[in-house]
Parts: structure tokens; C-alpha cells; sequence
């Protein structure tokens, strides 16, 4: 089996812990022998699935349904994390 090229490095990484019943942790073992990935990355893989199946959305995406085809605010290029970061709190009013 041809092994899946590996993802680029991350800058940041947050270290997590998880207790596995026997049969996950062997199902996880098998599963990174076989893709050839690290056991970390099967784990970070399936999370992100699950993220889909439960209709994840990106922030961004959000952001821009919410604006709703108007104009997005005047300086989004130079303060989009900034105002990005506004999208997370629905309580403070968005730029304009």
C-alpha cells in the first residue's frame, strides 16, 4: 500500500490526552498502520470528520452567509482577523 503524502507541518500544535477503551486503541493502531499515518494524525483526520458530519461550517464561511450579499465592511483585507474574530460574538455589533 502506497503510503499518502504527509501533511505540512503546523507551527502550533495543542498536546491532548484521551483514555481508549482496548478495542479503540487497537483500531487506531491498525487503522495508522495501514494509512502509514501517525496515530496523532488518524485522531486529528477523524475529528475533522466528524466536524462534517455534524455540518461544521467555517468561521468565514459563516461570516459571509451572515453578511448576506452586501458589501463586506471597508478595510476587510487589512483587518480580517480582527474582524473575523468579531463573528465569534454574536452579542457585540459588527462593523459597518
Amino acid at each position: 500500500m502506497k503510503k499518502p503524502p504527509k501533511p505540512p507541518p503546523h507551527a502550533v500544535r495543542e498536546p491532548v490526552q484521551v483514555y481508549l477503551a482496548p478495542d479503540d486503541n487497537d483500531l487506531l493502531v491498525r487503522l495508522a498502520a495501514e494509512s502509514g499515518l501517525s496515530k496523532a494524525e488518524v485522531l486529528r483526520r477523524g475529528v475533522r470528520s466528524f466536524a462534517r458530519e455534524q455540518g461544521g461550517v467555517s468561521p468565514m464561511l459563516r461570516y459571509l452567509t451572515e453578511l448576506g450579499g452586501t458589501l463586506p465592511p471597508r478595510g476587510v483585507a487589512a483587518d480580517h482577523d480582527a474582524i473575523l474574530a468579531e463573528s465569534y460574538l454574536p452579542s457585540r455589533k459588527r462593523r459597518a
